[in-house]
């Protein structure tokens, strides 16, 4: 069971939800952070409360907020985690800001980006490294059905979804008892680098035929300057938040970051 205690302060903007596990000992903390300064997705809440239940079932407290102050050393060393869920624009303010976030990842911290990640900190290279890709433009049109298949079917980020699909999307391809192949409908981007420059950094995960062949859709890195970072294009809409599948993958992506068993 999940406590969820929200501080209420009316002279702040900002807004910072804590769920804690307790049934259980937590075995990490995940800081979902949420502070978006250009576009704002409407699937943020649907997101925060995924995320929340996620935390409930694989045992990790969780911290919600849109206040980058809580980008400083002493405050992101408690968290295994920072979840960049629909993050857009210069959503941090500041120089120190920039390097509490790259201390914490240099000291072995995860990073999961979600859809709109990548549309963020574009005046920060470093960040679009970490994040894999930066966003350049949305194909046209942007919302569309892509059939994907999985690169890494047995590793664990895309598991959930190679055993069970997903509920939304529409299984097409079947290998050895494993789904191999769906058609998901999002929000698609393009990327200012070029799948080859792209791949040349990541592992690839999810892969579609949305910009060319070898469209890149999810990805991850082991160890980027001693962390972790997981991205996945996919969950603009607030159903993405709702399918089986799709959270197996969020969940994966996080335990996965953070480096521990779940």
């Amino acid at each position: 069971m999940m406590s969820t205690v929200t501080p209420r302060n009316p002279l702040s903007p900002f807004t910072t939800t804590t769920s804690l596990n307790t049934d259980s000992m937590a075995t990490f903390k995940a800081l979902i952070f949420t502070r978006t300064v250009a576009y704002r997705h409407d699937s943020i809440p649907a997101g925060i409360r995924a995320i929340e239940r996620l935390a409930s079932t694989h045992k990790f407290d969780t911290l919600h907020t849109d206040n980058p102050a809580v980008f400083n050393d002493k405050t992101l060393a408690e968290y295994k985690v920072i979840v960049l869920l629909q993050c857009s624009g210069e959503f941090l303010d500041n120089a120190s800001q920039i390097a509490a976030l790259k201390t914490f990842v240099r000291n072995g911290g995860g990073v999961v980006g979600i859809h709109c990640a990548s549309f963020a900190m574009q005046s920060e290279p470093w960040y679009a490294r970490l994040i894999g890709a930066a966003f350049e433009s949305h194909p046209d049109p942007c919302v569309q059905t892509v059939r994907f298949n999985t690169e890494e079917k047995d590793h664990s980020l895309v598991q959930r979804w190679c055993t069970k699909g997903m509920g939304t999307g529409r299984q097409v391809m079947t290998e050895g008892g494993l789904v191999k192949e769906w058609e998901w409908t999002d929000e698609w981007y393009v990327y200012k680098e070029t799948n080859e420059e792209i791949e040349q950094r990541v592992r690839v995960l999810l892969r579609g035929g949305l910009h060319g062949e070898n469209h890149p859709l999810a990805w991850y890195q082991e160890d980027f300057e001693g962390g972790t970072s997981f991205y996945t294009s996919l969950g603009h809409f607030g159903e993405a938040y709702e399918d089986e599948g799709f959270c197996g993958h969020l969940a994966r992506g996080i335990v996965w970051a953070a480096r521990v068993e779940g």
